[in-house]
């Protein structure tokens, strides 16, 4: 099992949460699928929970804070310097919505816009380290942004976070980003009726499977399951609309 427990490289998709309109209900719908289980839920933290693949962490829950803020899975990037970072996104053309706020020891996070709307977070890690699975059935797998314009939004994420890119052969210019030597996460262009902004996606043991349990919970497929070079991909919707996917690794 591919797991982690020091802080993740800077730039790195590193954590991923979800503010739910319903709770109990979010919690069954995705245990139903990625077999997670939850701990936390303290009042001190707002009722935030864990989910869990076994005893590691794989994702944050919460209640919902903005009823007019639609449920959204938000990619946090890791960051050593929450405040510098914060710095070069205004720099870049970003908003700030939340200034670097310290979490109790746990660490301290950010939320901000790309200057195309699409939301983010930034986490500076103390005794949370971020994801501590990963790659794995019930894990997060991939991070990708759907954009308006990517040329410019290589030029932003470029500049905030150092990433290169890389454009994927006959992919319509989608790009995979990075640091070091391994892609971290993708980019590319907004196709009407997908997605938009950053969305996550979970390993699971069977696309298939995860696909008619996500229906029978009242979730909704928007791209059905298709067999790719990195395994069997399906994008949907949870049943507050909130978007999302899951990839079954190829056979080896």
């Amino acid at each position: 099992m591919p797991t982690r427990d020091t802080p993740w490289p800077n730039g790195t998709p590193c954590w991923i949460d979800y503010g739910a309109a319903d709770l109990e209900a979010a919690k069954a719908f995705y245990s139903a699928f990625l077999g997670w289980t939850y701990s936390g839920g303290e009042a001190d933290y707002g009722g935030y929970l864990s989910a869990m693949v076994g005893d590691r962490q794989a994702a944050g829950l919460a209640p919902q804070q903005d009823p007019n803020d639609p449920p959204r899975w938000t990619t946090y990037f890791a960051t050593d310097d929450a405040a510098a970072t914060t710095a070069r996104i205004r720099d870049a053309g970003g908003t700030v919505i939340v200034e670097p706020m310290e979490v109790g020891p746990m660490g301290t996070m950010v939320i901000a816009l790309d200057p195309q709307g699409n939301p983010f977070g930034l986490w500076q890690a103390g005794t949370h380290t971020g994801v501590q699975v990963f790659n794995e059935p019930g894990s997060l797998t991939w991070n990708e942004a759907a954009v308006d314009d990517p040329e410019a939004s290589r030029a932003f994420y470029g500049a905030v976070f150092g990433f290169r890119f890389d454009e994927v052969p006959g992919a319509g210019g989608y790009a995979t980003f990075a640091t070091g030597d391994r892609p971290l996460g993708g980019l590319g262009g907004h196709q009407p009726g997908s997605p938009k902004g950053w969305t996550s996606c979970f390993a699971v043991t069977s696309t298939d499977d995860a696909v008619a349990t996500i229906e029978s919970g009242g979730g909704k497929v928007t791209m059905a399951a298709m067999d790719t070079d990195f395994g069997r991909f399906a994008v949907l919707e949870d049943p507050w609309g909130a978007p999302f996917s899951v990839m079954q690794a190829p056979a080896r």
